[in-house]
Formats: C-alpha cells, sequence, structure tokens
C-alpha cells in the first residue's frame, strides 16, 4: 500500500505545474545565467520568455513584461544580441524592508558588466522584481521595446 501511494504522489507531482520562485537569492541568479551557457541547447538560447518562465523567475508586475513580443536591440540580462559569458560572481548589495539588491559582475566577450538585481520572497520564494543597469532597468527596457 505504501508503495502505490508513493507511485501515486510522485505521478501528480509531475503533473504539478512547477513552483515559482527560488530557495535563495543566490539560487535564482545562478539559475538565470544557466540559461546563457554553450551547453545544451535548451541553455544556451538565453532566458526563456515564455509565461511559464516568467512564473518562475519574475514577480507579478514583470511577468507579462517578461513574455510580451517586442523587437529588443540585445538581451537585457546579458547588455548583449549574443554572449559568451566568464564566471558570474553574485554578491547581496543590502536588504531593504522585503526587498534584497544582488549585485552581479561578469565578462562578456571579454567586456565587464555590472547589474543589480532586486529580489523579493514571495510566497512561493525569490523572484525577481526588477534588474538595474548603469544605465536602465529591465522594466524601462521591456516597455521600450513593446511591440
Amino acid at each position: 500500500m505504501a508503495r502505490i501511494f508513493a507511485a501515486i504522489t510522485v505521478l501528480l507531482a509531475g503533473l504539478a505545474p512547477a513552483q515559482a520562485g527560488f530557495r535563495s537569492p543566490e539560487s535564482l541568479i545562478r539559475n538565470v545565467y544557466a540559461h546563457y551557457g554553450n551547453g545544451a541547447s535548451d541553455y544556451s538560447r538565453g532566458l526563456p520568455r515564455d509565461p511559464e518562465t516568467a512564473r518562475q523567475f519574475f514577480d507579478q508586475g514583470l511577468r507579462a513584461a517578461w513574455s510580451a513580443p517586442r523587437d529588443a536591440p540585445y538581451d537585457f540580462l546579458v547588455q548583449s544580441p549574443t554572449w559568451q559569458l566568464g564566471p558570474v560572481r553574485i554578491a547581496i548589495l543590502r536588504k531593504q524592508f522585503d526587498k534584497i539588491y544582488v549585485t552581479v559582475a561578469f565578462n562578456n566577450h571579454g567586456r565587464p558588466v555590472t547589474l543589480n538585481f532586486i529580489v523579493v520572497n514571495g510566497p512561493d520564494g525569490w523572484v525577481i522584481a526588477d534588474v538595474e543597469s548603469p544605465h536602465d532597468s529591465l522594466r524601462m527596457f521591456l516597455a521600450q521595446f513593446r511591440q
């Protein structure tokens, strides 16, 4: 009986939608940049723009903007239309009320890039509320290039 219950539990877990959010801010950032590698094709095309990925990685206010069609000149998360990333360094910059500011630094094609992720801990885990570059934010970028 216990084996049947365990099998049913595993089956139902496979049918349930993926939970939004991650267990830590660092895990969230590592999972974002896992999509910018040179390995398997599913993980080398950048962070997908589908609604399921948006629900997993972004807060409610950014989900629709992330998955909306757009003609952006580059991928904001790597600050370039192409990427060949060096090691990604992650550091907690500051904690402010319900938000954590996470600095992310890496080289893309040898050019240094630094971004500040603003992450919040929602009911299902850590998600991105916004990303700031020295000149722009992800929210403003997505709004500017929305079709």
